[in-house]
């Protein structure tokens, strides 16, 4: 997780979203990270099994009840949206990128995680430049997955 941890500069006041199936080590990393500048850690699973698993203490907490629905969060929320094993398996992934790109801030990041295989990484860079995502890098930082960050960029595109 160190090498997770220099992908994120937060700064005093940073929002941070992580869409995902389950409670791991990276939303213990995330909300820590926002505990140490006073920012906000939303959290948006897909699952409902959760109901008996240690939580961030200091996350905001959404569950959505399938891939058939989005996660909610407001526009320009956030300055980074963390989608973990979850683009790959909601039946609208373009609905999902379009609101993660709603909810980022200009500049801000967007992270895809994925686990190694499941997605093909040149059709997954493609989707995020074809959702107005700029500059998407695949980094080999956490075994046994992928991770593509890509950023919105102000003025461009759909320009929100």
């Amino acid at each position: 997780m160190i090498k997770l941890r220099k992908l994120f500069n937060p700064l005093p006041g940073n929002h941070y979203l992580h869409v995902t199936t389950e409670v791991d080590e990276i939303s213990f990393l995330l909300d820590e990270m926002m505990q140490a500048v006073g920012g906000k850690f939303n959290l948006a699973i897909y699952s409902k099994n959760i109901l008996h698993v240690e939580k961030p203490t200091n996350a905001n907490i959404q569950h959505i009840q399938d891939f058939n629905h989005p996660f909610r969060a407001l526009p320009r929320e956030h300055d980074i949206v963390v989608i973990k094993d979850t683009l790959h398996a909601h039946q609208n992934p373009k609905m999902i990128l379009k609101l993660a790109y709603t909810t980022l801030a200009n500049s801000a990041n967007i992270v895809i995680i994925e686990k190694k295989g499941v997605v093909d990484i040149e059709a997954l860079k493609a989707m995020l430049e074809e959702h107005e995502f700029r500059a998407p890098n695949e980094i080999d930082i956490i075994d046994g997955y992928d991770l593509v960050v890509a950023k919105k960029m102000h003025m461009w595109g759909a320009g929100l």
